[in-house]
C-alpha cells in the first residue's frame, strides 16, 4: 500500500473512532438536557466551528488545483436538504439513546445506527439499481443481528416478542441516516462538501429551536453542566470528523473509506465499555452486535469483487 493511501485511511480509522466515542457524549448528554436541546445547541457549535476554519481548508485545498466552490444555488439546496433530513435522523436518534436504560452499553445504538450501510443499497432498489446477492445476504445477516440484539432479552425473559421504543427509533434513524446519505451523494458532485455541510448544521439547529423552547425549556445551568459531552460531540464528531472525512477520502477506494468509517459501531462498544462502568452487553446483544458488524463488512467490502450495483 503507498504511503499517501496508508495515511488516509490511518485519518479515516481515527474518523470512525471519533465518531464512535461521541455515542458515549450523547448518552451522557441525556442526564442534563433533552434531545432537541443537544442536538440543536450542537449543531449550532459544528456550524460556526466549519464557518471559522473555511478559509484555511480554502486555501489548502487550492494548493492542489482544480478546487470548485460550486454555485451558491447549489450549496444553498444542498445545505438545506441535507440539513433537513439530518435533523430529522438525529433527533431520532438521541431520542433513542434517551429511552435507554442506564446499563444499556451505548455500543448498541451504534450497531444499530450502523444498518444504514445495508439499508441503503435496499433504498437504491427504487432508484432503478440492482445489488449484488452479497447484498442481500448482508440485509438478511443485518435482520437476524437486530432480533438478537433488540428482541432476544426480552423474549428469553417471557416477555414476548416486544420492540422496544428506543430501538425502533434507532432503527428509523438508521433509515434516516441512510436518506442523508443518498441526498448527499446527488448533491456532492454539484457544491463544495465543506459548505454544504456548514450549511446544514446551521438548517439542523434552527429546525430543532422549536422543540428545543417548548418541548423542553432548558436551562442554562443543565447545559454548562454537559458543556463537554457537547463540545466534544460538536467540534469532535461533527466539525473535526467530517474535515478528517473529506480529506482522508481522497485516493482511498470507497469502499475501503466505507468499511473503515462503519467501524464506528465497534468503538462505540469498546468507548462503552472504558468511559461508562457498569454498562453492559448480554451473550445475545452480543451476538446480534456480531451478525450486524458481519453484515457491515459484507456488504461494504462487496464492491471490490462483485462491482459497483448496476443501473437497470
Amino acid at each position: 500500500m503507498k504511503l499517501h493511501s496508508l495515511k488516509n485511511s490511518a485519518l479515516l480509522l481515527l474518523t470512525a473512532f471519533i465518531w464512535g466515542v461521541a455515542f458515549v457524549a450523547q448518552k451522557n448528554s441525556m442526564a442534563y438536557v433533552g434531545p432537541f436541546t443537544y442536538n440543536t445547541i450542537r449543531s449550532f457549535i459544528a456550524g460556526f466551528f466549519l464557518l471559522l476554519i473555511l478559509p484555511l481548508l480554502d486555501r489548502l485545498r487550492s494548493r492542489g488545483g482544480g478546487f470548485e466552490k460550486g454555485s451558491r444555488r447549489n450549496i444553498l439546496t444542498g445545505g438545506v436538504a441535507c440539513g433537513a433530513v439530518l435533523f430529522v435522523a438525529a433527533i431520532l436518534q438521541q431520542t433513542g439513546i434517551s429511552l435507554q436504560s442506564a446499563g444499556t452499553n451505548v455500543g448498541k445504538a451504534g450497531f444499530i445506527t450502523a444498518c444504514y450501510v445495508v439499508i441503503v443499497p435496499v433504498l437504491g432498489l427504487f432508484m432503478g439499481r440492482r445489488s449484488p446477492l452479497r447484498v442481500w445476504i448482508g440485509a438478511a445477516a443485518a435482520v437476524a443481528g437486530f432480533f438478537f440484539l433488540c428482541l432476544m432479552d426480552p423474549l428469553m425473559a417471557g416477555q414476548g416478542l416486544e420492540l422496544g421504543l428506543s430501538d425502533l427509533l434507532l432503527l428509523l434513524c438508521a433509515v434516516g441516516f441512510s436518506f442523508h446519505i443518498l441526498v448527499i451523494d446527488h448533491f456532492s458532485p454539484l457544491a463544495d462538501g465543506v459548505r454544504v455541510s456548514c450549511l446544514q448544521f446551521f438548517t439542523a439547529g434552527v429546525l430543532g429551536l422549536p422543540g428545543m423552547f417548548l418541548l423542553e425549556a432548558p436551562a442554562w445551568a443543565d447545559i454548562a453542566a454537559c458543556a463537554g459531552p457537547i463540545l466534544y460531540a460538536a467540534v469532535m464528531s461533527s466539525g473535526v470528523g467530517y474535515t478528517l472525512q473529506i480529506v482522508a477520502q481522497k485516493g482511498v477506494h470507497p469502499a475501503v473509506a466505507s468499511l473503515l468509517l462503519s467501524l464506528e459501531s465497534v468503538f462505540s462498544v469498546l468507548a462503552g465499555y472504558v468511559l461508562m462502568p457498569g454498562s453492559v452487553l448480554s451473550r445475545w446483544e452480543l451476538l446480534g452486535c456480531a451478525l450486524v458488524f458481519a453484515a457491515v463488512l459484507l456488504v461494504q467490502l462487496g464492491p471490490q469483487s462483485a462491482g459497483q450495483p448496476e443501473k437497470e
